[in-house]
């Protein structure tokens, strides 16, 4: 660690030598974690959670919808190509980007709410992280054994044995990574056409870039680091403390009725001891590798497990379940005290939140159901402003874009009102001249995009800058759009 200067006899201190043993000190091996297998009430529950949003994942792609001629009939579909996302009867245009804000917003308020009453379980149960990782440890136990045949396997010497399931274990985990990327990019065209493009290898090169990518990081991040991504990795577990309160229920080990623990043995006194026998069993089930009856950790994601596996236990050793338990700390100062109170899974926080979803959600819903099908905008040339023509009229200069949202053909009918005298133009077209009426003819689900000449009177204009607006009706209907704009003229002197 130190040197001695001979010529001063002063020790002198090798700084890079301290350093290195300092990193060390701080920073902590990784223990290889081996989850035991449980059964129980939330163990069921976690697997119902799996097979639900597994299903979900990888079926929803593959479903189909019937929008009618001309428009794509799978179910859900972000399609690039037409920048529009389908989602069964809904159908959302680039400029309604707000539907998207709006699910977002609720996707967060909703995972507030959760948080705000049971913790991190959105962590332990519906987490992609969670769901993966559950996937690829049951492969594992499928193909090494349980907790204490994994432990004996990774200790065992080399052999065609280990060799043997450890390529098979690995070989599932890459083929599970592969679909969850593959599932994904059927997300963005028609699910069918491009597996058979993929299979013949005629899909585009970013399809199997993305299938590579996410293959790679479903394969590291459910295979390898597991839990290490919700401790070091998510923020959530940092941020979880501003969203709970002391009435949220978090897994609890209650200590006024395990401890002292100890050993047992049958038929001995339960008088002078608590009721934990410390058989470690809510440790070997941890995802994390956690040990709950250390208290409130960072590392808890929640997930129940342990309750199950001590639960199971009280019931061999014949003391009543529940030692550990999902409770608050409202709940467990009351219990603890003999005061009456029970778990307040309703109150102003939750509340709040509960009332923000109602609005968020009410609105889009108002706003979906009573969204047009046609829509309409109105650019005006801002050079040159206006152009003074021959006959003393002026001239201004339009691009109308016409969103015919439906899935059939129609054909719009323009006026201007607000400019008397007005006469319309169709740039380039032959079949609108200034005394013919403006006939529009759209295709379904698509957008035109015209030009348009608007003229008026140098006399009627009052004012440099006159209010109008454009109409445009559906032929033979009373579904119709406006936009309001300005017409443009020389400033009276």
């Amino acid at each position: 660690m130190g040197a001695i200067d001979y010529d001063n006899g002063v020790e002198r201190i090798d700084v890079k030598a301290v350093n290195k043993k300092e990193n060390r000190a701080h920073y902590k091996k990784r223990t290889k974690i081996h989850p035991k297998r449980i059964s129980g009430t939330f163990r069921s529950l976690k697997w119902w959670v799996m097979l639900v949003t597994l299903s979900i994942y990888y079926v929803t792609p593959w479903l189909r919808w019937d929008r009618g001629p001309g428009a794509p009939d799978q179910a859900v579909l972000i399609d690039f190509t037409t920048r529009k996302f389908y989602f069964f009867f809904i159908e959302i245009w680039p400029q309604e980007i707000y539907y998207l804000a709006g699910l977002l917003i609720l996707a967060g308020i909703g995972l507030f709410f959760i948080t705000a009453l049971f913790g991190r379980a959105w962590c332990g149960y519906a987490c992609p992280q969670t769901v993966w990782t559950d996937l690829f440890i049951y492969v594992e136990r499928w193909v090494e054994g349980d907790r204490a045949a994994r432990i004996r396997l990774d200790k065992a010497p080399a052999s065609l044995s280990k060799l043997y399931k450890r390529t098979l274990k690995v070989t599932i985990w890459l083929l599970i990574s592969v679909l969850t990327g593959g599932a994904w990019v059927f997300y963005f065209a028609d699910a069918p056409t491009l597996a058979i493009d993929l299979i013949h290898l005629r899909a585009a090169p970013v399809a199997y870039g993305t299938i590579a990518v996410l293959s790679f990081t479903t394969f590291s991040l459910g295979a390898l680091m597991r839990e290490q991504v919700c401790i070091y990795m998510c923020p959530w577990p940092r941020i979880q403390g501003a969203m709970m309160d002391e009435d949220s229920l978090v897994v609890t080990y209650r200590t006024d009725r395990g401890e002292p623990r100890g050993a047992y043995k049958k038929g001995s006194s339960w008088e002078d001891r608590g009721d934990c026998v410390d058989c470690n069993q809510c440790v070997a089930v941890c995802p994390t590798g956690i040990d709950i009856r250390d208290g409130q950790q960072l590392e808890c994601i929640t997930c129940a497990l342990c309750i199950d596996a001590c639960n199971g236990v009280m019931a061999k050793v014949g003391r009543p379940s529940g030692l550990i338990a999902y409770a608050s700390l409202s709940s467990e100062n009351n219990r603890r005290s003999g005061e009456a109170g029970g778990i307040k899974l309703f109150r102003l926080r939750t509340f709040m939140y509960v009332l923000a979803i109602f609005i968020v959600g009410g609105s889009m819903l108002y706003a979906l159901l009573n969204r047009s099908d046609l829509d309409i905008s109105v650019l005006r040339d801002r050079n040159p402003l206006f152009v003074a023509l021959s006959d003393g009229r002026i001239r201004n200069a339009y691009t109308l874009k016409i969103l015919n949202k439906s899935l059939e053909q129609r054909t719009f009918v323009l006026s201007i009102e607000g400019l008397a005298g007005a006469r319309l133009k169709v740039v380039g077209s032959d079949n609108f001249g200034e005394s013919a009426t403006p006939y529009f003819t759209v295709k379904p689900d698509r957008l035109r995009s015209l030009r348009l000449l608007v003229s008026a009177p140098k006399e009627i204009l009052a004012d440099e800058s006159t209010d109008i607006r454009f109409l445009l009706k559906v032929l033979n209907s009373s579904i119709s759009a406006t936009n309001d704009t300005v017409f443009r003229g020389p400033k009276n002197e």
